[in-house]
């Protein structure tokens, strides 16, 4: 009777656990939207003339700033500063929003776009999340499959920036639509499930499945949909 009360008793405590890490992911995730759209407001105003004259070179090195902000957050996981580089590093892609921004606000129903666009992906976050957070449902058998379409999918961009093919690139946007959109469902079943217990790689993760959705997204609407110019 006893041992029964004491599983009872750390399944509990598990869960408060697991609920407390997901009611800080979302806090945390609500606040890096906060320097991401100062970023893009910021990054609508900038001259990136230099990305499209050298975008190999920018690409790879706008990749190895990551990878090093990357490893700063999860050395600093369980410090202030891991919070404060997250939210660092929101702002910076908050810039890089900025020239496909550019490119759609150039267009006369480039704000109808960028809404649906929006509007969309918080659609996808919160049915995909909901879902996901159901303890009862195990979907840790996504992550091998979803990893190798990223790294198919970045590869196959890497690809397409030497051959500059427009339907290659819709099919790489609309792969990596799907493969985003199943992140969320996998990393926020990590959190729940006791998969990840860190908040602040927890949101790491998630803002990277919502913005990489956001701009894949805009991509296709603006493929489809933006054919005018202002």
């Amino acid at each position: 009777m006893s041992d029964n009360i004491q599983v009872l008793s750390r399944d509990a405590s598990a869960n408060v656990a697991q609920n407390r890490v997901l009611r800080n992911t979302y806090a945390l995730l609500g606040l890096s939207l906060i320097p991401t759209a100062i970023g893009a407001m910021l990054g609508m105003q900038m001259n990136f003339s230099f990305m499209a004259q050298h975008p190999i070179i920018f690409t790879l090195g706008f990749f190895a700033v990551m990878f090093v902000l990357f490893q700063a957050i999860a050395a600093n996981q369980n410090r202030a500063l891991g919070i404060w580089l997250l939210l660092g590093m929101t702002f910076l892609f908050g810039l890089m929003l900025g020239p496909i921004l550019q490119v759609a606000f150039a267009l006369r129903n480039g704000a109808e776009i960028v809404g649906l666009a929006a509007g969309g992906t918080a659609l996808t976050f919160l049915s995909l999340a909901a879902i996901g957070s159901s303890p009862a449902r195990d979907f840790s058998g996504l992550g091998k499959f979803l990893f190798v379409g990223l790294i198919l999918a970045v590869i196959a961009s890497l690809v397409n920036m030497f051959l500059h093919i427009p339907v290659m690139s819709l099919a790489i946007s609309g792969i990596s639509v799907l493969i985003f959109s199943g992140y969320i469902l996998y990393d926020v079943n990590q959190i729940v499930r006791g998969g990840q217990t860190n908040y602040v790689m927890a949101t790491l993760a998630l803002y990277l499945d919502i913005y990489n959705l956001f701009v894949n997204l805009l991509y296709l609407l603006m493929s489809i949909m933006g054919n005018n110019r202002e």
